[in-house]
């Protein structure tokens, strides 16, 4: 198949790839229930010497940099207590952790997770992060601008591979929260 969006050699309907996928992912594609159909997440193998953005878009598609999207994990702290969320803004922007994210955390404080919790928490590698696969509990923090596209680039789980996936996809993730200014 071709892909909706970039110039990759393959494309393949995430559900008939998923041992490329990491094992939370796989899980989550699986037992798809969002608003979209689970065969329009498509994955798509990716060269790990192609991972640096500037390059990922010259070798993939110049357009994939408007269309790609960032998946961090966020330690919200309070008190005693740290609180971990998924935030999903386009490429181009940065998370407003110490505005959008604290406050909607409810944390005094909010950070970057460092990589040791953000691999071990969420079973994926670092730099493939994606919003699909995390743990339910989890508030899943989306920029609208992210839902607003056709299709977006994310991570697959794994720093070799992509998913392109609807953007209105996100809004229907379990613990899916759809914010404006969330990606500045």
């Amino acid at each position: 198949m071709r892909a909706p969006i970039g110039n990759f050699d393959q494309a393949t309907p995430a559900p008939d790839c998923l041992d490329e996928l990491t094992d939370p992912v796989a899980d989550a594609v699986r037992d798809w229930r969002g608003g979209v159909p689970a065969d329009q997440i498509v994955y798509v193998e990716t060269d790990p010497q192609w991972a640096d953005t500037t390059v990922f878009v010259e070798h993939y598609g110049r357009e994939l940099l408007e269309q790609s999207a960032n998946c961090v994990v966020v330690a919200g702290r309070r008190g005693g207590e740290t609180r971990l969320a998924a935030c999903v803004v386009l490429s181009t922007t940065r998370v407003d952790v110490n505005g959008v994210v604290r406050r909607q955390l409810d944390a005094r404080k909010a950070s970057f997770a460092p990589m040791d919790m953000a691999t071990g928490e969420t079973g994926m590698e670092y730099g493939g992060i994606t919003p699909i696969g995390l743990p339910e509990s989890w508030p899943i923090l989306v920029d609208r601008a992210v839902v607003d596209l056709p299709y977006v680039l994310v991570g697959s789980g794994r720093r070799r591979g992509k998913l392109l996936v609807p953007g209105k996809a996100f809004a229907g993730l379990p613990g899916a929260v759809v914010l404006d200014g969330l990606g500045v």
